[in-house]
C-alpha cells in the first residue's frame, strides 16, 4: 500500500512510492581520503538517510568493492540504523554498474527512481549514477552523504551529473521530498531524523516544545483564578 501524499504540487520531486537508496561505498579506509567535507558530517547524513529509507520502508542496498583490503568495511552504523538493507558484494568492480548481481538487485526493486550516496563521489557514485541513467532510471546524486579527496573532484563531478541528467541533491533536500507532509503517521519520527542531518534542529523543537509548555503552565494558572 503507498504512502498517503498531499494532492496538487509534488509532480517534479521524487515519489516515495518508487524510490530505493543505493549507498557505494561508505568503507572506512575510503572516509580517511574524503576532504571536500568532514567526516562526521558525511557519516551523519549517511545515517540519516538510511534512518529516512528504513522508516518509510524504501529498499536499500549496499556495497562495497574490496571490503577486505584498504578501501575497508562499511561503515557499522549502517547494520544497525538498516538492517533490512540487501548488501550486494562486488568481485572487484570499481563501477558497481559493471557487477551483474548489483544491476539484477536494484532492477529487482521494482523502483524507477534512484537515491545514490557514496565515497568516492567523481567514482563510486558518477559511475553506477551515469550507467543507470543511461539504463533509463531517474537517478539522484546525494552530494553531502558522498565524499571526495579534493573540492575539484567535488565540482568537476557535479558538472558532469547535470550534463548527464542526474540529479545532484543534499541529504536534507532528499528528507523533505520523501517526507512531504506533516500529517504522516512517522512525523515525531522524521522529525528526529531531521536533527541527525541538520543538527540545529534539535534546538528549534526544543524551543518550540519549551513555548508550548509556559503557555500550558499559564493556561493552567489563569484557569485557577
Amino acid at each position: 500500500m503507498g504512502h498517503v501524499l498531499p494532492s496538487g504540487g509534488g509532480k517534479a520531486l521524487m515519489n516515495v512510492d518508487d524510490a530505493a537508496l543505493l549507498l557505494l561505498d561508505h568503507q572506512t579506509g575510503l572516509f580517511q581520503t574524503v576532504k571536500d567535507i568532514t567526516v562526521a558530517e558525511l557519516r551523519a547524513n549517511v545515517s540519516a538517510l538510511a534512518q529516512i529509507a528504513t522508516l518509510l520502508k524504501l529498499p536499500i542496498i549496499t556495497t562495497a568493492s574490496e571490503p577486505e583490503g584498504p578501501n575497508g568495511p562499511l561503515m557499522p552504523e549502517l547494520a544497525e540504523l538498516a538492517p533490512h538493507a540487501i548488501y550486494v558484494p562486488r568481485n572487484g568492480e570499481v563501477n558497481a554498474w559493471d557487477n551483474d548481481l548489483f544491476v539484477q538487485t536494484v532492477e529487482e526493486t521494482g523502483k524507477k527512481t534512484l537515491i545514490m550516496a557514496g565515497v568516492w563521489t567523481s567514482v563510486c557514485v558518477m559511475f553506477p549514477a551515469l550507467d543507470a541513467k543511461a539504463a533509463g532510471f531517474n537517478v539522484y546524486a546525494v552530494v553531502d552523504a558522498s565524499g571526495d579527496p579534493s573540492q575539484m573532484a567535488s565540482r568537476t563531478t557535479l558538472a558532469r551529473f547535470a550534463q548527464s541528467g542526474v540529479v545532484p541533491t543534499t541529504t536534507n533536500a532528499v528528507i523533505c521530498e520523501l517526507h512531504r507532509t506533516w500529517r504522516r503517521p512517522e512525523a515525531a519520527a522524521i522529525a528526529d531524523i531531521y536533527t541527525v542531518a541538520t543538527p540545529d534542529y534539535r534546538t528549534v523543537m526544543e524551543s518550540y516544545q519549551k513555548a508550548k509548555d509556559v503557555g500550558s503552565a499559564q493556561k493552567q494558572y489563569q484557569d485557577r483564578m
